[in-house]
């Protein structure tokens, strides 16, 4: 058996909170009951805000409550109502979302995806006429919970500048794909296929950060730049790779292939023709797309040879032994710890702020934070990080 360090971020007292995920759920229960969302599709969007927000995913958790929020009072998303089958054959099917909350639309494609796929060996659904989704990994874990291997996809409202182009054309959008492997173990890529997700400079900003990497963002005529404020205030995100002569342009076709698998698939609103982001004045009608693949169909004895690849690629001799070789899925690994030690989930003070404006708003009680003891008997502090070690057996 292998052990790998992850490295626990530490809990920061003056800065951090911790709120229990029953008291979160109760308070975007009684947002979205305000708006008069139903229940049940309620629920969904609860249950992947939390899920993000648990995975370190703060862009899009409860961050972006009050965008769903605003989708359904303003009636640019249905309150109710639930997902059709257009066209099925063997193992594909073409859905319309009937423009309900993204989560309830990609609960009802990957359950479908999963369906299939345990007649067939896979699953392929696509979606047209649907909502901002949350995070795509939801999906490819209900997928991968399944001993399925998952994949999500989805395109969005145009924040990208395509290589060469002054303008914005293409969404951030995602590619994801979780596989199992033993005891719980996974491989588990969720990213956008630009260098950063926009909710992550809004959070950088929030955090007060004057300058952001190159290569995240650019101008509103498209040249690269560091100041979040100018990103944020009209200008976009970069390709994954940034600018062309560091590849870009890889990026670029990798937003372009996740397009072509939802929006013109789908028969959906797609590139520029996709409303603004939080805009209500028509539904969004987005493209998304849904795969569940049985590897059974395969070679025998898929996790135990990907539990060797993930225990190989982690053991490899790190260029410097404070922060060990990663594979995707282990900084949310070690984010959920975290959580999971505190009982509850962990939001910058700032962050929590937003969610207090909200719940003024709509006349509901905002959610309690837990205060914390400055530390757990026998955790001690290195350079600001708490090293736990988790042994992956």
């Amino acid at each position: 058996s292998f052990q790998t360090m992850i490295i626990k971020k530490e809990f920061n007292h003056t800065e951090e909170v911790a709120v229990s995920k029953k008291e979160l759920r109760v308070f975007v229960l009684d947002c979205l009951d305000k708006v008069g969302c139903s229940p049940s599709h309620a629920q969904q969007l609860a249950d992947i805000l939390i899920c993000s927000d648990y995975r370190g995913h703060y862009s899009h958790g409860l961050n972006r409550l009050n965008i769903y929020v605003e989708d359904v009072a303003s009636g640019a998303t249905a309150k109710d109502g639930e997902p059709v089958v257009l066209r099925e054959k063997g193992a594909t099917a073409w859905v319309d979302g009937a423009n309900v909350l993204g989560p309830v639309v990609g609960n009802y494609c990957m359950k479908l995806a999963v369906k299939k796929a345990e007649q067939f060996g896979i699953g392929w659904v696509v979606v047209r006429n649907s909502n901002h989704f949350g995070i795509a990994g939801w999906y490819a874990q209900y997928a991968m919970e399944r001993g399925m291997v998952g994949m999500a996809f989805t395109n969005t409202s145009p924040c990208v500048f395509p290589t060469r182009s002054a303008e914005k054309s293409l969404g951030s959008n995602p590619i994801c794909m979780a596989a199992p492997a033993e005891k719980g173990d996974n491989f588990f890529l969720d990213m956008a296929s630009t260098t950063v997700a926009y909710g992550k400079i809004e959070v950088a900003e929030k955090r007060g950060a004057t300058r952001i990497p190159p290569g995240w963002g650019a101008t509103a005529d498209g040249i690269e730049t560091t100041d979040p404020k100018v990103v944020l205030r009209g200008g976009g995100l970069q390709p994954l790779g940034g600018s062309e002569p560091t590849g870009g342009y890889k990026g670029t076709g990798l937003c372009m292939m996740v397009e072509i698998l939802c929006g013109i698939m789908a028969g959906s609103a797609f590139g520029k023709s996709i409303r603004q982001w939080k805009t209500t004045e028509t539904p969004a009608d987005l493209g998304q797309c849904f795969i569940a693949i049985d590897p059974h169909c395969f070679a025998p004895g898929f996790e135990g040879r990907l539990q060797d690849f993930l225990d190989e690629t982690r053991n490899l001799t790190p260029v410097d032994d404070s922060k060990p070789v990663l594979v995707s899925g282990d900084p949310e690994r070690a984010h959920m710890l975290m959580c999971d030690d505190l009982d509850g989930i962990v939001y910058k003070k700032s962050q929590i702020k937003h969610l207090g404006d909200l719940a003024a708003k709509l006349g509901v009680k905002m959610c309690p934070t837990k205060i914390l003891a400055e530390h757990a008997p026998g955790e001690t502090s290195i350079d600001g990080n708490l090293t736990t070690t988790i042994k992956l057996q």
